[in-house]
């Protein structure tokens, strides 16, 4: 982990600021770990504690680690961001193995209802039509990461809702009914949490969510799955690959570009979908 010492932060701060970088990107250190009491940090690192608050300072502005007020709070390292990337049809347990955290599901509710208006447009059914709700909360490392709600047509997976739900729907939808994803439009806002939510996710209300609102079509081109993902703006970052011509420049056709996505005036937040 690399980060540049601010100006102004004395001698003592920085070598305190880089012996705790050691220490996370050693491992030693780990995401969600909270730092201990300020007085034995200080004692261990061997500064004063005025020194030690100017490190953590630092470190707080750089996203490294957060400070958490109140009984029981204190100075956590922040957990390493999920990178979400818009380049690959993948299913989310595949992504986070990829990156080496452990995924989790746990399921909330799964349903068959009513497709509402935009449901129905967007997988090419009459408004009505039923469809297969599918509530989950998706987990990195233990700790919450997105609220997850997808919707299927009824009558192309009849008995879907009797399948083990806990982990890639993809991998179901592909060992049982032969429907591989080819193609998917995501659109992406960002929105605060509601109360609901934030009870889920485990952040404060009116945190930042990632909105991602996505359609999936298979190998023939129909449409299978409408969903809305609401990912922690803490815990993810968008990685998009963009391709261009001949004038584009190398590092535009090599690689993805990571974009960390922060809201100055989140707009008002939809509720969960009724239960």
């Amino acid at each position: 982990m690399t980060t540049q010492a601010p100006e102004g932060l004395g001698p003592a701060a920085v070598a305190a600021r880089g012996r705790l970088l050691d220490l996370i990107t050693a491992g030693e250190l780990r995401g969600g770990q909270r730092l201990g009491a300020e007085r034995d940090l200080a004692v261990g690192l061997g500064v004063s504690r005025s020194t030690l608050r100017a490190a953590l300072s630092t470190l707080e502005r750089d996203g490294v680690v957060r400070r958490v007020p109140g009984r029981g709070g204190g100075t956590f390292v922040t957990p390493p961001k999920v990178e979400r990337d818009l380049s690959r049809i993948v299913g989310l347990p595949s992504m986070l193995r990829d990156q080496g955290f452990v995924a989790g599901t746990r399921l909330l509710r799964a349903a068959v209802v009513d497709a509402d208006v935009r449901c129905a447009r967007a997988l090419e059914l009459r408004p009505g039509a039923l469809v297969l709700s599918v509530v989950r909360i998706r987990l990195a490392d233990g700790a919450p990461l997105s609220l997850e709600h997808a919707r299927l047509p009824a009558d192309r997976f009849p008995d879907l809702l009797e399948q083990a739900l806990g982990g890639s729907l993809y991998a179901v939808l592909r060992a049982r009914y032969q429907v591989v994803p080819a193609s998917a439009e995501e659109r992406i806002e960002v929105q605060a949490a509601d109360a609901e939510q934030a009870a889920i996710l485990d952040v404060d209300p009116g945190a930042a969510l990632l909105a991602v609102t996505r359609t999936s079509w298979d190998t023939a081109g129909r449409p299978f799955e409408y969903s809305l993902d609401l990912f922690r703006a803490d815990r993810t970052s968008i990685t998009v690959l963009t391709r261009g011509g001949p004038t584009a420049s190398g590092s535009a056709r090599e690689g993805g570009r990571r974009v960390d996505l922060r809201p100055e005036t989140p707009p008002l937040p939809p509720s969960l979908p009724p239960r």
